[in-house]
């Protein structure tokens, strides 16, 4: 489901049973894949149905830098800004930004490692 402006670079690989909110703005960069059921939001009504409708939905627009791998079932918060080279693992749920080369994991989702790129090779230390 595509919703709003949502902008996705080339060669990128967008999984079955993805939400693409793009309702508060939402860019994807270049070799990037989003895998089966990930939802990226850049809106919530959280507040508005709180408040019976007198508070207006909130949106933010979200973020994905290039060569990033999102696994399935993750989940990605309004606001939210990750960097290039990242990897985040299966089922995470991200609320707050990560960096550049950042391996995240978790709900809420914590970074556990790096991305080490070089130019012929891709390493990753885990803390």
């Amino acid at each position: 489901m595509i919703l709003g402006k949502v902008e996705v670079g080339k060669n990128c690989w967008i999984g079955p049973f993805t939400i693409l909110d793009g309702s508060g703005g939402l860019k994807i960069g270049d070799f990037c894949t989003v895998s089966a059921g990930v939802h990226i939001y850049s809106h919530d009504n959280v507040k508005q149905t709180l408040s019976s409708g007198k508070l207006p939905i909130e949106r933010e627009a979200v973020s994905i830098g290039s060569n990033v791998y999102i696994a399935p079932q993750v989940v990605i918060a309004k606001g939210v800004s990750i960097g290039n080279f990242c990897v985040i693992g299966t089922g995470a749920f991200v609320n707050k930004n990560i960096k550049d080369c950042q391996i995240v994991v978790g709900q809420p989702a914590k970074v556990i490692g790096e991305v080490i790129v070089s130019d012929s090779r891709i390493d990753f230390k885990y803390f």
